[in-house]
């Protein structure tokens, strides 16, 4: 009976040792309530506290600056539940009023093999249409910095949002339509 007894409170001490661990380890942070999307104003509404444990890997936005977070802008889509992080808002958003956004879709033979991430610096080049003969100079290309990459997954195409400057962006918009373009990522080196 007494061996009983000391089984039973040490297990309760084991169980209320690991409540206080697990309870004690959380961080109230910020989350979304629903779905948000890119250049949106988030409300105070748009967000919710949610308690998790702590994590080195993951940087989410204490729930304390909660009043700093409303009236910022998203810099991405938000799906409704995910933790907000430094880089998910932004005080301005793309593109501003002197850029605008090119949407390139690319078969595999038009992109590099290393996949585009947002502020990479890529070049659109022109290229001959098929069965044609090679420029015989340097062809002409656009700058630009991807914004977005994603497959279509209809067409299995990359489709690259490209960020240029306002007065380059009905040249290249063009180039692009004809289908002969290809993409040439430049240096990652910031």
């Amino acid at each position: 009976m007494v061996a009983g007894a000391v089984i039973a409170i040490c297990l309760g001490a084991l169980i209320g040792g690991w409540a206080w661990t697990t309870t004690t380890n959380t961080h109230e942070v910020l989350a979304a309530r629903a779905d948000i999307e890119r250049g949106a104003v988030i409300e105070a509404d748009d967000l919710v506290r949610v308690r998790i444990n702590t994590d080195p890997a993951l940087k989410p936005v204490s729930a304390s600056s909660l009043e700093s977070v409303v009236g910022q802008r998203a810099a991405v889509d938000i799906a409704a539940g995910s933790l907000l992080t430094p880089s998910t808002y932004a005080e301005t958003v793309l593109p501003s009023s002197d850029m605008s956004v090119v949407g390139v879709a690319l078969t595999p033979a038009q992109a590099p093999g290393m996949d585009l991430r947002a502020g990479d610096r890529v070049r659109v080049v022109v290229t001959p249409a098929e069965g044609s003969d090679a420029p015989a100079g340097a062809p002409p290309f656009s700058e630009a910095e991807v914004v977005g990459a994603r497959v279509s997954d209809t067409t299995g195409e990359l489709i690259v949002d490209l960020l240029v400057p306002h007065g380059e962006a009905a040249q290249l918009a063009s180039r692009v339509a004809t289908g002969n373009v290809a993409i040439v990522l430049d240096s990652r080196e910031r």
